[in-house]
């Protein structure tokens, strides 16, 4: 198994974390990634569950994208698998097979022990409207349109 993910940050570490998630509830790739301390990194999330082997004992099923789907795999029946774990737990889908993040998403009370995790909006925020990024005041110039900071 591979050690290090990014910034000296092991996938151990990312494992650690995807333990305390409780049953019945999930987390999303970009919440473990704050939580893990490599914030707007949750590919990196996605790495270290492809890296797992079958004997390791982290709940990967616990784990889906910021909509509150199962992410699509490589692997077929993957996401049935997932699925069926998240439902025996008591995870409700939608009609549109999304989990509903405002009641199934994993709240941990010591999140002020992670101080990135409280750096960011919840990952669905993007979803509600909010904007990727900061944005600046546009400004006319000769030279064109520029930001105005």
């Amino acid at each position: 198994m591979r050690e290090h993910s990014n910034r000296g940050i092991t996938y151990n570490h990312i494992y650690s974390m995807l333990r305390r998630i409780p049953k019945g509830r999930v987390a999303t790739y970009g919440q473990i990634a704050r939580l893990a301390g490599i914030p707007r990194q949750p590919r990196q999330i996605g790495y270290a569950l492809a890296a797992l082997r079958d004997h390791y004992p982290v709940p990967w099923h616990r784990v889906v994208n910021a909509k509150g789907e199962i992410s699509q795999r490589s692997e077929s029946g993957v996401e049935e698998l997932q699925r069926i774990l998240l439902e025996r737990e008591g995870v409700v889908f939608d009609v549109r097979g999304r989990i509903s993040l405002s009641r199934f998403r994993w709240r941990p009370k010591d999140a002020g022990r992670y101080p990135t995790a409280l750096l960011l909006p919840p990952d669905n925020a993007l979803h509600r409207g909010a904007p990727a990024r900061q944005t600046y005041p546009l400004r006319k110039s000769r030279a064109g349109i520029t930001a105005r900071r």
